[in-house]
């Protein structure tokens, strides 16, 4: 049960491995992963930047004493706020009814791409530059419920996001978090999702802040169709728009490519379009290759563009 694997679509790709979740006991699982890359980019007029490091590591562990279950990992990155964190710390009952409540720390509902490395179809992020409208890792209490057509869930957070996207903001009186999402997978292979969130005025934010996301997946033989539009406003001419539109198709069981168009626009602000090719190679089940060119075009901004190459590894266990 790892909930930070939010493609619907492209998990199921062969060519993008799952984590390999080991069994210690009937109680007891461990997975994880290790990642790096190689990332270079050019900006116009003038600038460039590279970067060859750990891009994450992630070590996973569950616990399932039905109907009662827990979560803890412990997460690296070279550029978080901390260079080790605990990143999901959660329980979670099962009434057995489709409904589980959770307390404790984990990530947001919202956002088509995922937040763990082996999940993604690519090596960036389609947007975020600018306004970033897709909340990380907060505390709180959620309810969800699901069955085989319909899925729902509702939160009261400490926070929606913070100025550390791997954890909130650590209290409710001066600025309450809640989030709330309702899908349908009513058709086969096909994934409709729809959700919001909102951030109370107050501490780290200086207004309050709403997000109503919403995307769309589609499973076709070797093909996946994706979109997604996100719309964020938190005031002060922090207002404006994220979108991308998706297509992966798996050439075979070890080899895939992504194909992606994204953009942001800010209200009385910079925007860019970005397009974004990314291939990727299965070497074995349990370690990775993938590549990426992107070229981001932008609007009202102190870069004309930005060109954008990678090459990243990543090991699941």
């Amino acid at each position: 049960m790892i909930k930070n694997l939010k493609l619907a679509g492209l998990a199921a790709l062969a060519a993008i491995p799952a984590f390999a979740e080991v069994k210690l006991n009937e109680n007891f699982s461990t997975s994880g992963y290790i990642a790096g890359s190689y990332r270079y980019t050019d900006f116009d007029p003038s600038d460039s930047a590279d970067k060859f490091d750990i891009d994450a590591a992630k070590l996973l562990f569950n616990a399932s004493y039905k109907p009662v279950s827990a979560t803890l990992s412990f997460y690296y990155a070279p550029n978080a706020p901390e260079d080790v964190t605990v990143l999901d710390a959660f329980v979670t009952y099962d009434t057995g009814t489709g409904v589980t409540i959770t307390g404790g720390k984990f990530l947001s509902y919202l956002g088509y791409e995922a937040f763990d490395i082996p999940a993604m179809s690519q090596i960036s992020y389609a947007n975020g530059d600018f306004l970033a409208p897709i909340p990380g890792y907060h505390d709180g209490v959620k309810v969800d419920y699901s069955d085989e057509t319909f899925g729902a869930g509702v939160a009261v957070l400490d926070s929606v996001s913070s100025p550390n996207y791997l954890r909130g903001d650590g209290e409710l009186k001066d600025n309450a978090g809640f989030e709330g999402y309702l899908t349908y997978k009513g058709v086969k292979d096909l994934t409709l999702w729809a959700g919001v969130a909102y951030d109370t005025e107050g501490n780290h934010m200086a207004h309050s802040k709403v997000t109503y996301d919403f995307w769309a997946s589609y499973v076709m033989g070797p093909s996946t169709f994706a979109g997604e539009i996100a719309y964020s406003d938190a005031g002060f001419g922090a207002k404006g728009y994220n979108w991308l539109a998706l297509y992966s198709y798996a050439f075979s069981e070890q080899i895939s490519s992504a194909f992606r168009l994204s953009g942001e626009e800010v209200k009385d602000g910079p925007g860019y379009v970005k397009y974004t090719i990314a291939p990727a190679y299965k070497l074995t089940d349990h370690l990775s290759v993938r590549a990426e060119v992107s070229y981001q075009d932008y609007s009202d901004y102190v870069y004309d563009s930005a060109l954008f190459f990678g090459i990243q590894s990543y090991f699941t266990f």
